[in-house]
């Protein structure tokens, strides 16, 4: 008698950085996809610590609580802990031996021109002669947070896309030089890749410009309310613009009611309805979308031991996975000393 068996998940690494609580940018641009997807794939998401420490390297007090803060904005949206592995970075050191032979891997001006990187030195003000090695070089320490579960697939923002193809040019020159061992991941866009924050420009919690899962009504209905609009608009009356207007790319993003977005596109490039109108609808929207995430993360933080459970259960699994991945890449590398006593 024949048994049919069912072929196993392909994996998903993603993650974010514990600089702070997740905005609505994280949850259109990753976190909509994470859960999603965590009933088709075998998911890891990674809590980045070391990447912290490129252009946060003297508030290292804030990141034990801002890894908290993600943890229960994971947990709040419907990433669920039993069926994904949510982990610290820094609690896998296979990760750091994985990224030493990686770096051996790529040329120094390969990792200078990668655009990304340029953009977050410009953006964290940094100036030239103190960009560390570490910043410079961390998308190689990314390739290793892919690679050290071999993942398949990457959900990412539109920004990220320079660091993914990096790891895709490691992993498959990796396998060039000492066989397949890893999978080339490939990328998964959100259908809102990159969310503008309320000023119009990149949201980032630097930039004081974006509105967090965890923000009150009052703080959404503030921050709707500077939203950018349309400059050239004086009166309500006036007809208006929707291209680069904060307010209607919110709309399309969490707008569930298409026949309601199409008449107040409408009636806005027709100037008749108001921007005030317009933000008040969209603060309604936005505090419907926000009150299950809020009352969920309610519910989590009154269980004090959760958090702590959650990431260990997720670093233990993660473990397994990067012993598995450091023992094919040591032999295939010729660098397994198992047999020696000293191991």
């Amino acid at each position: 008698m024949r048994t049919s068996t069912s072929a196993p998940k392909k994996r998903i690494l993603t993650g974010d950085r514990p600089t702070g609580a997740l905005h609505l940018g994280h949850y259109v641009g990753s976190l909509r996809n994470r859960v999603t997807l965590q009933d088709d794939y075998e998911c890891f998401f990674i809590i980045a610590d070391y990447q912290v420490l490129t252009d946060h390297l003297y508030e290292t007090e804030k990141i034990t609580q801002n890894v908290r803060e993600i943890v229960l904005d994971y947990l709040s949206v419907g990433i669920d802990p039993k069926k994904s592995a949510i982990f610290i970075q820094s609690m896998i050191p296979e990760i750091a031996e994985l990224t030493m032979y990686f770096s051996m891997l790529v040329s120094l001006s390969r990792v200078q021109r990668n655009p990304t990187v340029k953009d977050e030195i410009q953006t964290a003000k940094i100036k030239k002669e103190q960009v560390s090695y570490g910043f410079v070089g961390y998308p190689i320490s990314q390739a290793a947070d892919i690679l050290v579960v071999r993942a398949n697939l990457v959900p990412v923002g539109e920004d990220q896309l320079p660091h993914l193809e990096q790891t895709r040019e490691i992993a498959r020159t990796f396998n060039r030089i000492f066989g397949e061992v890893f999978p080339v991941p490939e990328a998964l866009l959100g259908e809102f890749p990159r969310l503008p924050g309320i000023d119009g420009q990149k949201m980032s919690k630097s930039r004081n410009n974006a509105i967090f899962l965890k923000d009150s009504p009052e703080e959404v209905a503030k921050k709707v309310m500077r939203a950018y609009t349309d400059p050239t608009r004086i009166h309500a009356t006036d007809p208006g613009h929707l291209e680069g207007n904060v307010v209607f790319a919110y709309l399309d993003a969490f707008c569930q009611n298409q026949e309601e977005l199409n008449e107040l596109k409408s009636r806005y490039k027709k100037g008749t309805i108001g921007d005030v109108k317009v933000k008040k609808r969209l603060i309604e929207i936005l505090n419907d979308f926000l009150n299950p995430i809020r009352k969920k993360r309610k519910e989590l933080e009154a269980n004090s031991k959760l958090v702590e459970e959650v990431l260990t259960d997720g670093i233990e699994k993660t473990r397994r996975e990067a012993k598995e991945t450091l023992r094919l890449v040591r032999k295939a590398m010729h660098l397994d000393y198992s047999s020696f006593s000293v191991v």
